[in-house]
């Protein structure tokens, strides 16, 4: 069945993002299937972990409220439509890889990016996703790290991102001026 997910809130994401797009109606569904199938609340321990940095991240961080800023927006750059949803608080969540053969094309190919993204959208959300169940959080919770000054431009870095070179504690930037191999 196509999109349910109110046509306002819909307008708000794209406004959100800047633009519509096929990436974006790729979000917006697999939030959508999040929503679905997940209890998000302002309350609920949720935690989304996206497979690319596509245009689609910023629908679901609109419509799930999942945020970087928050720590419970993840992203491992594998460059895949894959989206993973946890719910902390009932241990219970799944990842959805999204099946772009799903989305059919007409004979003479979608005319243009608007096609592609009318059809994302009314597609039926079981055919967009692959799904498999997820047992266990696919990452742990936020921690609070002390701050560290890094020697060489006395800026403060997380702890757990200080590099050590030559007895100097460095941030990762300094640290690749000294260090050529990475």
């Amino acid at each position: 069945m196509a999109c349910m997910i109110d046509k306002k809130k819909i307008e708000e994401t794209i406004a959100f993002h800047g633009h519509s797009c096929p990436g974006l109606a790729i979000g917006i569904r697999a939030a959508e299937l999040a929503l679905n199938r997940l209890d998000f609340t302002a309350k609920a321990n949720m935690v989304c972990v996206v497979e690319t940095d596509m245009c689609g991240v910023d629908g679901i961080q609109y419509l799930t409220g999942c945020t970087f800023g928050k720590g419970n927006l993840i992203h491992k750059d594998y460059g895949k439509p894959g989206f993973t949803f946890f719910d902390r608080d009932n241990d219970t969540g799944f990842r959805a890889l999204f099946q772009a053969d799903a989305v059919k094309e007409p004979s003479g190919g979608f005319a243009d990016r608007e096609d592609r993204t009318k059809a994302i959208m009314a597609a039926q959300l079981d055919d967009l996703f692959q799904v498999q169940p997820v047992k266990v959080p696919p990452v742990r919770p936020a921690r609070i790290l002390e701050s560290m000054t890094c020697q060489e431009c006395k800026e403060k870095v997380m702890e757990s991102r200080i590099r050590r070179f030559a007895g100097k504690n460095l941030c990762i930037p300094c640290f690749r001026l000294q260090e050529q191999k990475i």
